[in-house]
Order: structure tokens, then C-alpha cells, then sequence
């Protein structure tokens, strides 16, 4: 695993987005993430609301268990979350400020 000293960028400048219509919460970004920024979680109702019919179908097979961003001012732009996740659905994104 990926020592915080080894990521590419201070914390913060980044942040993990997360496709909804894609993830299926199968916690791959939360064993591989050094800096703890995930956790596996219930989606929220208000964040189910765009979800278009795959996510939708998605979210009820699942139970809506989803990756939730609990600390996304730790992310230090590793990549490794982008890498392991198997459905593809985590990108980085610049830190809007």
C-alpha cells in the first residue's frame, strides 16, 4: 500500500469523484486509500435523486450501499482509489477555491 508521503499532491488539492450511477459499494477504494478519505455507506436519499435508471437499478440490487467521501480534504491524489475501483466510477478532480 501507498505511504501519504508517497502521493503526488498536498492534501486537498484533489477530491475523488464518484460516479453514483456506477458505484456498487464494494469497498476496494476503502482498503486501498492511505489517507482514509472513503468509507462504504447507505447513499442518502437527496443523492439518489439525479440517478438515472442503471443507478437506480444499481443503488435497489445493492441496497444502496455506496462509497461515501468522509474526509475528502485528506485526499493527497494518489490514484490508487481510481485504479482499484472495478466499476470505474472514481475520478480526481481539482478542489474547487
Amino acid at each position: 500500500m501507498t505511504s501519504p508521503s508517497e502521493c503526488k499532491q498536498a492534501p486537498g488539492a484533489f477530491v475523488p469523484v464518484v460516479d453514483r450511477n456506477r458505484c456498487e459499494g464494494k469497498a476496494d477504494c476503502v482498503r486501498v486509500c492511505p489517507t482514509g478519505v472513503f468509507e462504504v455507506g447507505t447513499l442518502p436519499e437527496p443523492l439518489r435523486a439525479g440517478l438515472g435508471l442503471r443507478g437506480r437499478v444499481k443503488g435497489f440490487v445493492h441496497r444502496w450501499q455506496q462509497a461515501l467521501l468522509v474526509q475528502p480534504d485528506r485526499c493527497e491524489a494518489c490514484g490508487l482509489c481510481v485504479t482499484a475501483c472495478p466499476e470505474k466510477a472514481i475520478t480526481l478532480a481539482r478542489a474547487p477555491g
